[in-house]
């Protein structure tokens, strides 16, 4: 099993973390090594399901802070291991996990092992299974089964925000559009009906649709709506009899999924629509003292959170949360992740100022 040294820097943890492969589905390596390094400091509470491990404090403050972060990534191309590079003259980690979000995760590990008196209780949860469909994450899985480790009046995910305060997020939706038609030979297309052709007007609407920008709590919202994959036929010589495409909604956080979901329906009226994932957005939450106080430590000028992240969940309990972490997020899923060395220390450096006063 991999050995985690918590008493090394955060930069060096990121290393260490990014070059253990925790792919969805694989990330149990990654869980046990965590696991060994923070079974055993007597100031948390551990308690572990699968491979989602929470680390709580009980000092009896009259403030909990709930820190998350996940530990699985997208699949690996030729980015690991992680290597030292400059951008620009600025030191930086490259390597997959590096911003979504080993980073931000190496940053908790070592605050969750060195925090023994923070001025708050904090409850510090790392899972698996974020960047797979919504039913098998981590968090979804806890919150059905030991929903009081969720209890909390602020709470922060480590998702990368160039080591900006993203405030909520946005809602994200998905659909599959069908249309029928009846099969033929293709040397006597006309005997049948083309599905793949009938999809046409599907896509003429979505290329023409307009993205709004919407206000939400002083945050401003983009969201968008997309084709992201097509499929139909069944061989080359024969006309298709059923073509699907697949809708995504990324929508603001005024909106419930519920809405989003007529919104997609009035958009694609006269098509057959099958909702196949749905998660609701987060409002921002920053008017919470906790998060005002917050804002003051670290410095930041809030921001919104365009992507989907489980704030959600937090927000869906009625604890008002927002995106902390090291990397640029449009940078996640790249093939040439990378995280500035500064913005991994400038978020611990926030973080510990904030917990500890």
């Amino acid at each position: 099993m991999p050995r985690l040294d918590l008493s090394v820097s955060s930069v060096d943890l990121t290393r260490v973390l990014c070059d253990i492969p925790s792919v969805s589905g694989e990330e149990t390596p990654l869980a046990d090594a965590i696991m060994a390094a923070i079974s055993d400091l007597p100031h948390l509470e551990v308690y572990r399901d699968g491979d989602t491990i929470v680390a709580r404090t009980h000092l009896g403050r009259d403030k909990r802070v709930v820190i998350a972060g996940h530990i699985d990534t997208v699949p690996i191309n030729r980015n690991l291991p992680t290597r030292d590079i400059e951008i620009d003259g600025e030191p930086s980690l490259w390597g997959r996990g590096t911003v979504d979000m080993k980073a931000g995760v190496a940053v908790q590990l070592k605050l969750a092992a060195e925090l023994t008196d923070p001025t708050v209780d904090l409850t510090w949860m790392w899972y698996d299974h974020e960047e797979v469909d919504a039913d098998l994450n981590g968090l979804t899985r806890l919150a059905r089964i030991r929903p009081d480790l969720f209890a909390g009046d602020f709470a922060i995910l480590g998702e990368p925000s160039n080591g900006q305060v993203e405030g909520g997020c946005n809602g994200n939706l998905r659909v599959i559009a069908r249309t029928h038609g009846v099969r033929a030979h293709s040397a006597r297309a006309w005997v049948g009906e083309n599905a793949i052709h009938a999809a046409a007007p599907i896509l003429a609407r979505l290329a023409e649709h307009r993205p709004r920008t919407i206000a939400v709590e002083g945050l401003e919202y983009r969201e968008g709506l997309n084709a992201v994959r097509i499929s139909g036929g069944i061989a080359g010589n024969v006309i298709p009899d059923l073509c699907e495409v697949e809708v995504n909604y990324r929508f603001a956080p005024s909106k419930s999924a519920a809405q989003a979901e007529e919104y997609v329906r009035d958009v694609l009226a006269g098509f057959e629509v099958e909702v196949i994932d749905s998660a609701e957005g987060a409002r921002p939450g920053l008017d919470a003292p906790l998060a005002q106080d917050f804002l003051a430590a670290v410095g930041a000028e809030p921001r919104p959170k365009y992507g989907w992240t489980d704030v959600a969940r937090f927000s869906a309990l009625g604890v008002p949360a927002v995106n902390y972490g090291p990397g640029d997020p449009s940078l996640a899923h790249h093939d040439e992740e990378r995280v500035p060395v500064s913005q991994i220390e400038d978020v611990e450096r926030g973080l510990r100022r904030w917990l500890t006063a």
